[in-house]
């Protein structure tokens, strides 16, 4: 009788136990296997959750970032640092009045196949000197030739040369003179130089396309500091482009000044570049 209800007892447990694997099991399996009803009742469920959601709270749209928005943001830091264009890329006014009157400018230099810079709107581009026709019609201007600049710096110059400059300062005085139609600057310097028996002396450089003026009355670039030498003015603007690429107007005033300071001291800095 007793070994009968050990049996018995033992048959409880094992069922117990079985039992009690068979409901963990289930529920430790996960939602994957629940049947197609469980798995409705949970998607009715996750609805009514979004549903009790505020009307006025932003969806998920508002918080996604346009592309231009995105690069703005991420270029934020650099903003003060690039220019928001180049010149070679966005035409200056100067460039379009340049262009405009003949001037050719590259779009990698920002400059003529010469090394020039657009010219300042208003005033005349350079011409070339191969492409230009001096005519027998006679036009008058004026001209003078100075070197003031010297007597201020005195200091400065070479000794052997100080006799040589005008205590005016004054080599050659303003003066109306006759020139051609189609002449440039240089030609008429060369002209008014040689029949006034005053000293010139000048190179040519091909990657200007012009004449280089070195000498005026035995006084030389570099004769008074080492930023010293002559330019040229016409109407009050000193051009940024070589003396042989300037063609001459009725009416024009040219004026060649000698420098101590690249072009500071009289005005001409930024030309003093490119204008001699």
């Amino acid at each position: 009788m007793k070994k009968h209800k050990k049996k018995i007892i033992a048959g409880v447990i094992i069922a117990a136990i079985l039992s009690f694997a068979f409901l963990w099991c289930d529920n430790a399996a996960g939602p994957h296997s629940r049947d197609a009803k469980n798995s409705e009742s949970t998607k009715v469920t996750k609805t009514e959750e979004l549903s009790k959601i505020p009307e006025n709270f932003p969806s998920a749209e508002s918080f996604q970032k346009t592309d231009e928005q995105t690069e703005t943001e991420g270029n934020a830091d650099l903003a003060e640092d690039i220019p928001l264009y180049s010149p070679s890329q966005t035409p200056s006014k100067d460039v379009s009045y340049s262009e405009q009157n003949g001037m050719d400018i590259k779009d990698d230099t920002g400059k003529d196949e010469y090394q020039t810079e657009p010219v300042s709107e208003g005033n005349p581009v350079p011409i070339e000197p191969e492409n230009t026709v001096i005519s027998d019609k006679e036009l008058t201007c004026t001209m003078s030739v100075r070197c003031d600049t010297i007597l201020e710096n005195i200091a400065w110059l070479d000794k052997e040369k100080t006799e040589l400059v005008p205590k005016d300062g004054v080599i050659y005085g303003e003066q109306t003179v006759t020139f051609y139609e189609g002449e440039s600057v240089f030609n008429l310097l060369v002209r008014e130089m040689k029949r006034n028996k005053i000293h010139l002396e000048f190179e040519n450089t091909p990657i200007y396309n012009s004449a280089y003026i070195e000498g005026i009355g035995n006084l030389y670039e570099f004769d008074c500091g080492e930023l010293s030498g002559w330019m040229y003015r016409v109407n009050g603007w000193f051009p940024n482009y070589g003396c042989s690429r300037y063609q001459l107007k009725a009416g024009d005033k040219v004026e060649w000044v000698y420098t101590c300071d690249l072009g500071r001291d009289i005005g001409g800095d930024y030309s003093s570049r490119n204008g001699k």
